[in-house]
């Protein structure tokens, strides 16, 4: 009886760690050892070129508006081109991005680039790459507006030599537990790049030098998570600027599912292609990859565990274990009802749905049944 309790302990121990110990840790020793903020020099000469890259497919419904909002950066437009990438578009994108050309007065400020067939977001990248003339690149999504100061705050971060990569905020409009989760995570994403850098980027918002993105593979899921972590392995940081914002609606738990099923797919893709990640001595930030990825694709197999555990302990008589046993079930009845149970039932449900996400993901990076294409 006594291993039962000290597993399920060392299990709930676990738990409390991945979701809330290393969240305080990494506040910690933000505050402790953390980068002070550099103070930018207003006179460090001319801004650099960006190439936009922004692929589309599907995407009619929001081109217009996504197109306004990098138009209306508060940047030289001399500076900035866009390059809409048609990836086998079958509605009117492809109309849209030509009229939208054809409509820029400033001008030859965005190409039109178009691919038949649909070949996913890294072949995306790699032929903006190509065909970018910009310093640097920024990666970005059509679903999702910028805020006007987008451009300017990320290429001033990466003024600095040490960063690799700056990534903005996904800021969520809505009640969904999606947005709950988006704030957690952007707080621990805060924290990270005041310490020694971000796990990962926000794919919606995201800004690099050309010279330092080497070819993606096509079939890489992450190219979010893959390229920021390539830069790590050579000394580079990925820096959090808050203040550089992309707008999205939160999602639903049944859509927050499938994107998220995608992003753990993903995941376990990275680790089995880099490996060098799981390496402390050639992982710059292998503390950080441990604690917010790893642990995290551990987690709902720790809580099946746990579940285990504690009615087998409970069914033999302990005390301890029947307690553990019942805050368990209500946690999972707070889940199912969701937002019937008020906030803390939507959380509750975002918190298994995600972990849920993470089964599947590995099912789909097992049998291969994870497509590229987003």
């Amino acid at each position: 009886m006594w291993g039962a309790i000290a597993i399920a302990l060392g299990l709930v121990a676990t738990l409390a760690y991945t979701y809330v110990g290393y969240p305080v840790a990494i506040g910690l020793l933000s505050r402790l050892a953390g980068r002070r903020p550099r103070a930018q020099d207003e006179a460090r000469g001319e801004a650099p070129t960006v190439s936009i890259c922004l692929p589309v497919h599907n995407g009619a419904g929001f081109l217009r508006a996504k197109v306004a909002s990098l138009l209306a950066q508060d940047y030289p437009a001399d500076k900035v081109e866009i390059l809409i990438y048609c990836d086998g578009c079958t509605d009117e994108t492809e109309a849209i991005a030509r009229e939208l050309a054809a409509a820029e007065t400033q001008g030859q400020r965005i190409r039109v680039l178009v691919e038949e067939r649909r070949l996913g977001k890294p072949t995306a990248i790699n032929v903006v790459r190509a065909a970018a003339g910009g310093e640097l690149i920024l990666l970005n999504d059509v679903r999702q507006p910028l805020s006007p100061n987008a451009l300017g705050a990320m290429a001033a971060a990466l003024s600095d030599p040490t960063v690799g990569c700056a990534t903005g905020s996904l800021v969520l409009a809505g009640g969904a537990g999606s947005g709950v989760y988006w704030r957690y995570e952007h707080w621990i994403r805060r924290q990270e790049s005041r310490f020694r850098g971000v796990v990962g980027m926000t794919g919606a918002i995201a800004m690099t030098r050309r010279a330092a993105l080497a070819p993606l593979p096509a079939d890489i899921i992450l190219d979010d998570v893959w390229i920021p972590m390539q830069l790590a392995l050579t000394g580079k940081r990925v820096a959090f600027v808050t203040e550089a914002e992309a707008c999205d609606d939160a999602f639903e738990d049944d859509r927050e599912f499938k994107r998220k099923v995608r992003t753990l797919a993903g995941n376990y893709q990275l680790f089995a292609r880099m490996p060098a990640l799981l390496l402390p001595f050639r992982n710059p930030i292998w503390f950080e990859t441990f604690s917010h990825k790893l642990l995290r694709l551990a987690a709902p197999w720790l809580m099946i565990a746990l579940i285990a555990v504690s009615f087998w302990g409970a069914a033999a008589g302990s005390g301890l274990l029947q307690a553990l046993s019942v805050a368990q079930l209500g946690g999972y009845t707070a889940a199912a009802l969701g937002p019937r149970a008020g906030k803390l039932g939507a959380v509750a449900r975002t918190f298994v749905v995600l972990n849920a996400a993470a089964l599947v993901g590995l099912w789909r990076h097992v049998t291969g049944g994870q497509r590229v294409a987003w």
